[in-house]
């Protein structure tokens, strides 16, 4: 991206506030942690997430036409998953707010993200207080870059993880670790290894290989350029995925990885290069053609490659039109979700026995109140930890979050 271009950007005004990402990031994790709640129940319609499999379309079409009080856990399991194509968009759209030049006035501190840029806390609370690229400046070179953003991964997973593995070991149901699945997982590299849904435990964890897989693709492919290789790269993805036997393991694999959450990640850099805000108007059809989108394309295996896009775009355009009050309490869980995120396998684990044996409300709430409570105390833990510095090339400085 040229110098001039950055200079635009400045100029521009941010589509997204501060609070309104911060909104989203609550929207998300609110989807993320009741889905992953609700799929492990058995009578739950499953979702179609790695895979996709036409008879748990039908089986949801069934529960939506003979509806009974089951009907919100089925549709959080079915659809709640979804949460995370909005984490990687916002992600996308604090890498371009930091690195990129940013917003000018707005949204970012001096080319720093909003409220701590990208999404699902991977950089929680931090950003660039002025710092990161200020008016896109200074730039990180590839291996500061990922060894910054593995380190602010590493630090928000690892205590998730340590606490986790403690809780399992006392708690039903104990997974059997190996030195490889550990080191694995502390090396974010256990997306890529065979059998992914053997090996990743607990399983929401997968997100983090992901996130650090992507940064990699970001610094080294995408990095200040224009949008021609990044729709290269999104066919390419989509092509990858196409061909293969919506049920089979090969499929399964390619999307634990970057190629499956590489459309969602390119819309969050496109819309923070290119995009525009628009009316009030705009935003309510987009909220509503966006939502039927979701919902019809999710019942054909080539249209359900394409249901991230209209979720991101269904999620936008709702905190575009929703009241700034409602906004405002969002973003107060937008501000625990990075905590919320890695805390809440613990809480799933103890918890969800009592909804198994019926009662499937009343494990569902202590779920939900226990997995806030937890998750306020892990992110006060977390600010504890130091953050990680950044080298950059102008002048070698070295920046720490705030």
């Amino acid at each position: 991206m040229t110098k001039r271009k950055v200079m635009i950007m400045n100029n521009r005004q941010p589509i997204l506030s501060m609070t309104q990402c911060s909104a989203l990031r609550g929207l998300a994790i609110i989807g993320i942690f009741l889905h992953n709640y609700c799929h492990w129940l058995g009578l739950a319609v499953k979702e179609n997430e790695y895979t996709f499999t036409i008879d748990k379309c039908r089986r949801l079409l069934e529960v939506m036409t003979h509806p009974d009080i089951n009907l919100p856990v089925h549709l959080l399991s079915f659809f709640g998953h979804y949460g995370v194509p909005v984490f990687l968009f916002l992600s996308a759209y604090g890498l371009v707010m930091k690195y990129e030049g940013g917003f000018a006035n707005g949204g970012t501190a001096n080319g720093g993200t909003a409220n701590g840029g990208t999404a699902n806390g991977v950089t929680a609370n931090g950003g660039s207080a002025n710092g990161g690229t200020t008016n896109g400046g200074s730039t990180p070179s590839p291996l500061a870059f990922l060894r910054y953003h593995y380190l602010k991964l590493f630090k928000m997973m690892v205590v998730g993880f340590v606490a986790f593995t403690m809780v399992d070991a006392i708690t039903p149901g104990r997974w059997h670790y190996t030195p490889l699945t550990i080191i694995a997982q502390l090396g974010m590299f256990n997306n890529i290894m065979p059998d992914p849904d053997h090996v990743i435990w607990p399983g929401p964890f997968w997100f983090f290989g992901l996130m650090f897989q992507l940064y990699i693709v970001y610094r080294l492919l995408l990095f200040r350029r224009g949008w021609k290789p990044l729709a290269i790269l999104v066919v390419v993805c989509w092509l990858m995925q196409v061909f293969c036997d919506p049920e089979g393991e090969t499929l399964n694999r390619v999307r634990y990885n970057f190629m499956g959450g590489m459309l969602p990640f390119a819309l969050g850099l496109l819309f923070a290069r290119y995009g525009r805000e628009l009316k009030q108007g705009a935003w309510v059809v987009i909220t509503l053609a966006s939502a039927l989108a979701v919902f019809f394309l999710s019942f054909n295996y080539q249209l359900w490659f394409w249901v991230p896009l209209f979720v991101c775009t269904f999620s936008v355009a709702l905190v575009k039109i929703l009241p700034t009050s409602f906004n405002e309490r969002m973003a107060w869980v937008g501000s625990i979700s990075a905590a919320l995120f890695v805390m809440h396998p613990i809480t799933r684990k103890i918890f969800i026995p009592i909804s198994r044996s019926g009662d499937v409300y009343t494990g569902l709430l202590l779920y939900i109140i226990a997995s806030i409570a937890i998750a306020w105390l892990c992110r006060e833990l977390m600010k504890k930890i130091p953050n990680p510095k950044l080298k950059v090339k102008k002048g070698c400085r070295l920046l720490r979050e705030k």
